[in-house]
């Protein structure tokens, strides 16, 4: 992706929602309801405090989160459906286990 947000601007590429209910009953893309997390693309610099100085950004690329349910502006880049958004929308990072990490990785070699 050929994209960087400015300021204290995050990518985030939503999460795959569920395709089926808990009792089995496939849900339709029209009615299926967005999730709230997702993975962070890419981050901007940071925003500037009142002196002018960089604030960084707490959540950077790779970062696992949970945002509102209206956050964010959706947009479309190279194709692939991404949401664009403050820090400030982001509710937290969601911190993965160990041992799922390994799992994946496993599974990935």
């Amino acid at each position: 992706m050929k994209f960087r947000p400015l300021h204290d601007r995050v990518v985030i590429r939503r999460a795959e929602g569920d395709i089926k209910s808990k009792g089995g009953i496939i849900i339709p893309d029209t009615a299926k309801e967005k999730p709230q997390e997702g993975e962070v693309v890419a981050v901007g610099p940071g925003a500037r405090d009142e002196n002018g100085a960089l604030v960084p950004l707490d959540v950077k690329a790779g970062d696992f989160i949970l945002f509102g349910k209206w956050s964010g502006t959706e947009v479309k880049i190279d194709g692939e459906d991404l949401l664009i958004m403050k820090e400030a929308d982001i509710m937290g990072i969601i911190e993965k286990p160990v041992i799922e990490k390994t799992v994946a990785a496993k599974k990935a070699a």
